[in-house]
């Protein structure tokens, strides 16, 4: 591993508030990619955490734009932000983060967010999101955007398997919920507890786009991640999402997904966990 990154002064990184341990049931998989990515780069942050009711007031205290939209054209305010005071920055979109990271502190850390690779993944939704995914800018690493943007379409189309179990804290529990029940135009919390047989086949089509995934996996088997025993942001732009689903999904499910395919997607969950420290 390389030097760490020096920096006059410690980032500071917003992250989306769960109920306490907050350390331990954090799952919003944008915010996740970019821990991981800062803990990659082994750059100096701390995390401000902000209660998942809150997240669109803080953000427009902080002057920052919303990087989505609703379907209906309405904005959607959301985290990770990272405010870098050395640069006087305030990046607010988790792609946006992990290109400021690498061009800021290009052989930091673990070395390369962005080392050349094929990432031939796609994904067709078949039906539009509720909440459309951001726009990417011009980033001179559009393999590793587009794959950003199939793999959210692909996880975000099986949320309805998590979305119940969320770890609302108590405290905001009855706010938090009815922000979701807003979002997705339903009647109430129930409405998102999927069971029986619509619940088996939500998950038989997650382990199916989990095995379309998983073939950029066997390309180099010699480690957990797409390039072997090197990761990239590739693999932390899934490993957010397996963060998510290791929190929001039944235990007995999780383990079900941690051993799909021959267990790419545990030794990929393992092989992150150097990255994944909540500071």
């Amino acid at each position: 591993m390389a030097a760490p990154s020096k920096s006059s002064e410690a980032m500071i990184f917003y992250d989306i508030a769960m109920r306490p341990p907050i350390a331990s049931t954090c799952c919003s998989p944008n915010p996740w990619k970019s821990r991981m990515a800062l803990n990659f780069k082994n750059v100096a942050y701390s995390t401000t955490w902000v209660p998942f009711p809150d997240v669109a007031q803080v953000r427009r205290a902080l002057d920052m734009d919303a990087c989505r939209k609703f379907g209906d054209g309405t904005n959607f305010y959301t985290l990770p932000i990272l405010i870098d005071s050395d640069t006087n920055s305030k990046i607010g979109d988790s792609f946006d983060i992990a290109v400021y990271l690498q061009t800021k502190y290009p052989n930091s850390g673990s070395g390369n967010l962005f080392p050349p690779q094929k990432l031939d993944f796609v994904f067709d939704q078949g039906v539009p999101l509720l909440i459309p995914l951001s726009d990417q800018k011009e980033s001179g690493y559009g393999e590793y955007s587009q794959f950003n943007t199939s793999v959210d379409e692909a996880f975000s189309n099986h949320v309805g398997l998590m979305a119940h179990n969320f770890p609302f804290d108590p405290v905001n529990m009855e706010a938090s919920r009815a922000e979701f029940i807003r979002r997705a135009g339903l009647k109430s919390w129930d409405d998102f507890d999927i069971q029986g047989e619509k619940r088996e086949k939500l998950k038989e089509s997650l382990r199916l786009m989990l095995g379309d995934l998983g073939k950029l996996f066997l390309r180099d088997t010699s480690g957990p991640f797409l390039l072997g025993e090197q990761a990239s942001y590739a693999d932390l732009i899934v490993g957010g999402w397996l963060r998510m689903m290791r929190v929001t999904l039944p235990e007995n499910e999780w383990e079900e997904v941690r051993g799909w395919h021959g267990g790419i997607f545990g030794r990929l969950y393992d092989g992150l966990e150097k990255y994944a420290e909540v500071k």
